[in-house]
């Protein structure tokens, strides 16, 4: 037999592992930054992207796909002239940011940058431009300090320690089953204690680095510009709770381990450790995009799952590779395989259901697995899994020979341990990348899906939105202005769509209020074409007026 010390490896465990560490680097340093940078998109604005209205509004409002949290000092209206008109701190109610501006301004271009938190914990930067009167040149935002962006070096160290989360579970995950329920009891156990206990502590030191660099990642400073404020809002966040209970059941979990290790612990030690390491699993989940997926429940439920099933193979596979093929005897493998056999079909049948199941959910489309970096990412995924099965089918013949194919056996086991290494370290890429079916709306963009137009009367000035403005379902929302363009308290809404050209008699538009001077309806439209639009609104007992404007349909 070959000496297993580091520098008796075999040279094929040489060039896998340096081979798996290139390919683990590439997968987290050399995919884009820029994708990382957001999971939740900007789907509407008002004023739209790249607008001219007549008359400075009194308030920007942003509307994005999912909820958003502040980061404070994060978003600014800059006038034409470089003056901040942005007055206050916005609101922020669910998916809508509302940012009450100085109306007074000057006619020209105007500049919205905003910095704001994704429900999923991931930082949100952009900025647009909308002009007042006419086009100016854009002016820029000198107050920014860099904020407005993903700092690259602090994105790479959040794929690091996300990747580091994931092997110090899968390095505790192998050796605590191993151990508990297939160790033989002439063998040491001291090797296999060491590695689990290193699992244990990357995945602390992996937790902890998570809580740090979540402040300077969601607010867009440098790996330095940590400070208590923000990790006082790190820890108030659902993403810090999250980390603060996978601590906690760190904590709890030691008292366990020893004797479970050890080989001492009774049946409801291990029982309680299952319970607290399941627990554990929900702990990636609740804190990521699973949460706010288009069923989140769902999502984190298979997320969980998918977890424990890549835990228990690779884990697995690293105490078989790294202990029992090289110190178990024959009758002890032929007692061990069948069972570890059974294992390993079972936590890879759960990591492909459950892995099917949240690409489903995430990608929702075939241009949306073809077309995104989430999507691309999620077929390298799947390449490399299969890869990692021939491995697999390959290592389990070659282990039912005798002695003579025990050494190639763990060549395979170990190349099947490298490609899984990648796997990882795809899957710690994919947690930072916006998912395909967000991508493809932040994709087609603002300008591409909505429509705005503004209207005047002698008594209000009218903004409307429609998305997406295709033939189907559309979603409208219009907004109410005195002539001095300050919010104006509507008593009456109503609105019509007709398109003459086709003998269409107008539509009548329900529309709901939502404040005093915002309202919103659906209309489906049957054809494509030019259709006019008619809206009343009464803003007192006697005062009304009607506008109108055409849309053009596709």
């Amino acid at each position: 037999m070959v000496a297993m010390t580091v520098a008796g490896h075999p040279w094929w465990v040489r060039v896998g592992a340096g081979l798996g560490a290139l390919m683990v680097a590439f997968a987290l340093l050399v995919v884009p930054a820029s994708p990382a940078a957001a999971h939740a998109v900007l789907v509407s604005s008002s004023p739209v992207a790249n607008a001219v209205v007549p008359a400075a509004p009194a308030e920007v409002v942003l509307t994005f796909s999912e909820p958003v949290r502040k980061v404070p000092g994060r978003i600014r209206v800059i006038a034409p002239d470089g003056s901040r008109v942005d007055r206050g701190e916005p609101s922020f109610e669910g998916s809508v940011v509302t940012i009450e501006v100085d109306p007074s301004g000057p006619r020209g271009t105007y500049l919205v940058s905003y910095r704001v938190i994704s429900a999923d914990s991931h930082p949100l930067p952009g900025a647009y431009t909308y002009s007042v009167g006419a086009p100016s040149a854009p002016p820029t935002d000198s107050g920014g300090d860099g904020g407005d962006r993903v700092n690259t070096v602090v994105d790479r160290a959040v794929k690091v320690v996300k990747y580091l989360s994931y092997t110090g579970l899968l390095l505790l995950v192998g050796p605590v089953l191993v151990l508990s329920l297939l160790w033989p009891r002439r063998l040491s156990r001291t090797g296999a204690i060491r590695l689990a206990w290193t699992g244990y502590a990357v995945l602390v030191v992996a937790t902890i680095g998570a809580i740090v660099l979540q402040a300077p990642y969601t607010a867009g400073g440098g790996l330095l510009d940590v400070t208590g404020s923000g990790i006082r809002d790190v820890l108030g966040s659902s993403y810090g709770a999250a980390h603060l209970v996978r601590l906690g059941l760190l904590a709890a979990g030691a008292f366990l381990l020893w004797p479970v290790l050890a080989g001492t612990g009774g049946r409801s030690d291990r029982m309680i450790l299952a319970v607290l390491g399941a627990a554990l699993l929900f702990t990636w989940p609740v804190a990521g995009h699973p949460a706010v997926s288009p069923a989140p429940a769902v999502s984190v439920v298979v997320d969980a799952v998918h977890l424990g099933g890549m835990a228990v193979w690779i884990g697995g596979l690293a105490m078989l590779g790294g202990f029992l093929l090289r110190l178990a005897d024959d009758r002890e493998l032929g007692a061990i395989m069948p069972i570890w056999s059974r294992w390993a079909a079972f936590a890879v049948g759960a990591l492909v259901l459950a892995g099917t199941v949240g690409a489903l959910i995430e990608v929702g489309s075939v241009e949306a697995l073809l077309d995104t970096t989430y999507g691309r990412l999620l077929l390298a995924k799947l390449g490399l899994f299969v890869v990692a099965m021939v491995g697999a089918v390959v290592a389990r013949q070659m282990l039912h020979r005798q002695e003579p194919a025990r050494r190639p056996a763990r060549r395979a086991v170990w190349v099947e341990l490298a490609v899984a290494a990648v796997v990882l370290g795809v899957s710690a890429t994919l947690v930072q990348t916006t998912p395909a079916r967000t991508a493809v709306t932040d994709v087609a963009g603002i300008e591409a899906t909505y429509y705005s137009a503004s209207m005047t009367s002698s008594l209000y000035n009218l903004q409307m939105e429609m998305d997406p403005a295709e033939r189907g379902n559309n979603t409208i929302h219009v907004y109410a202005y005195t002539p001095d363009n300050k919010p104006l308290p509507v008593l009456e809404w109503s609105a019509t769509a007709a398109l003459p050209a086709e003998g269409i008699e107008p539509l009548e538009i329900p529309l709901l209020p939502l404040t005093d001077n915002h309202a919103t309806g659906e209309i489906n439209l049957p054809t494509a074409g030019e259709w006019q639009f008619r809206f009343t609104l009464r803003i007192s007992d006697i005062d009304q007026a009607t506008v109108t404007t055409t849309v053009p349909v596709k």
